[in-house]
């Protein structure tokens, strides 16, 4: 039969199987020329549309995470990560914390990688696991959470977030937050709770968390539940981004001849 008389690709196509069409006639003329029997032309139809379709959900994955495409784990500087996180990294990337549902917080001054390691690990829970993950600033998701409130749909958005295995939050704390903004976090940090990972860094330790929260007690339950099943990881010395501002910065803190200098404060372990 001639290859344009032949209707398995329409029937293909309308299983859905686009991409077995495509290979169809080549595998045909391939299987021809090499004997391949029936059973080993349809397995290696059917391996190859496996495979494409894990390729499409990867790429859908991606592209639904909004992680940042720079931040991979080929581009992070193992080297110069806190002995704790490098220890906790491979654990990390087993990703059985999802099911449990544990969260990872990482906290330290600005520029010293938080960012690229939790973007760096929401990464691989999608390629090695197919796992849902999204990325959002802090900023980001309070506007949304905002929004939504406003317009009556607060539990449908959050519902549509708890979609995801995990949520990357990047930097909380950054951003001094309003009563109403402080509001519908806590909101989102209850419904997680226990029910889906979150990964946050922040510049802020927990004895300056009142600074995000501004009520006492509203601080506490939100610490409470973040850190009931978690991961604290702290990245402390240089920054990342500007080495050389940072040795100068920390050369100006040694004592000189005028006396000591004042060296930038470093927060303590939570």
């Amino acid at each position: 039969m001639k290859p344009e008389h032949d209707p398995i690709p329409v029937l293909l196509r309308g299983l859905n199987l686009a991409h077995m069409a495509r290979l169809y006639p080549e595998a045909c003329a391939q299987a021809e020329r090499e004997g391949w029997s029936p059973r080993h032309l349809l397995r290696h139809l059917c391996e190859a549309e496996a495979a494409q379709r894990e390729q499409n959900r990867l790429a859908r994955l991606l592209k639904e995470s909004c992680l940042p495409g720079s931040k991979t784990l080929d581009s992070l500087d193992l080297q110069r990560l806190p002995d704790k996180p490098r220890r906790h990294l491979p654990q990390l990337l087993e990703g059985g914390f999802l099911e449990r549902a544990e969260n990872v917080l990482c906290f330290g001054l600005p520029g010293r990688g938080k960012t690229h390691y939790l973007a760096a690990v929401g990464r691989e829970l999608v390629l090695r696991h197919q796992k849902r993950v999204l990325f959002v600033t802090t900023h980001k998701l309070v506007t949304l959470l905002l929004t939504a409130k406003r317009d009556l749909k607060l539990p449908g958005q959050i519902a549509k977030l708890l979609h995801f295995d995990a949520i990357v939050l990047d930097d909380l704390g950054y951003v001094q937050q309003t009563q109403e903004e402080m509001e519908v976090l806590f909101t989102f940090f209850s419904e997680c709770y226990e029910r889906r990972s979150l990964l946050i860094s922040s510049n802020l330790v927990f004895s300056k968390w009142d600074q995000i929260f501004k009520n006492p007690m509203t601080t506490l339950a939100a610490i409470d539940r973040l850190v009931h099943h978690a991961l604290i990881l702290e990245f402390d010395g240089e920054s990342r981004r500007t080495p050389k501002t940072a040795a100068a910065t920390a050369a100006a803190a040694r004592p000189g001849p005028e006396g000591p200098g004042r060296a930038t404060p470093v927060p303590p372990s939570p």
